[in-house]
């Protein structure tokens, strides 16, 4: 993965510290990512569910929510890789980081070329499992999705999502042919906090279908499993090569 190919990757760095955020977004932008600052806890959480970051760089020392505690709640509504960064060093922060679901850590201080080659590395691992994420998914004639540019065509048309309908339509399809309960829905689009408001899912479900089928009342693409939550069509037993 060279510069080239880490062109519009979005990388979330937490840090309190102004002067250590702009000295990691230097190098990451020098390397071609696109880097979304968060000063606190309480702004890391918004941001991950807001800019759908690619990776988070999480410092553990923040002023309102130590970045164990943040991890927590971000992988009660998210997968997405997470390299802890912190000043200490000692094994048993790395061991709390990692079976905390941290993909990786760097220890302070860093060299710009570790940082840059460790935010490589998982992006790497990441991809080469979930590799539909990083190019066109191509549902079906009518139906085309690009998540690196945050996209959705419908008819060779751009069908403009708000940013809670797009979420929705990024978990349903990350999970193509997987029943979503109501439950883990609404705690990876909206976060834990809504896990008893399931009306939330229906009203969006019912905006994406008017945006996205060509019938909503019969749709194709967003299947209800009545009583259960809802699916997206496993588009790639059709086109396999997707």
């Amino acid at each position: 993965m060279n510069a080239e190919q880490t062109q519009g990757h979005r990388i979330l760095v937490v840090d309190d510290e102004k002067r250590m955020v702009r000295f990691i977004r230097l190098n990451l932008e020098y390397d071609g990512f696109q880097v979304i600052p968060a000063y606190s806890g309480k702004e890391a959480l918004d941001q991950v569910r807001n800019a759908l970051p690619d990776l988070i760089l999480l410092d553990i020392m923040l002023p309102d929510i130590d970045g164990f505690q943040i991890l927590q709640k971000i992988r009660e509504f998210s997968s997405v890789p997470v390299i802890m960064l912190t000043a200490k060093g000692e094994e048993d922060d790395r061991v709390r980081g990692l079976e905390g679901g941290a993909d990786d850590y760097v220890t302070k201080p860093f060299s710009p070329r570790e940082l840059v080659s460790r935010v490589r590395a998982v992006l790497r691992r990441i991809e080469s499992t979930e590799g539909s994420t990083s190019t066109i998914i191509n549902v079906d004639e009518r139906l085309k999705i690009d998540f690196k540019r945050r996209e959705v065509w419908v008819d060779n048309q751009i069908v403009q999502l708000r940013p809670t309908e797009y979420r929705l339509l990024y978990h349903l399809v990350q999970n193509t042919g997987w029943v979503l309960t109501h439950e883990q829905i609404l705690t990876k689009v909206w976060g834990y906090e809504y896990r008893d408001e399931p009306h939330y899912v229906r009203l969006y479900i019912n905006y994406l279908r008017k945006k996205i089928e060509e019938d909503p009342t019969k749709p194709k693409y967003i299947l209800t499993e009545r009583g259960v939550g809802y699916r997206f069509v496993d588009f790639r037993r059709e086109h396999p090569a997707t």
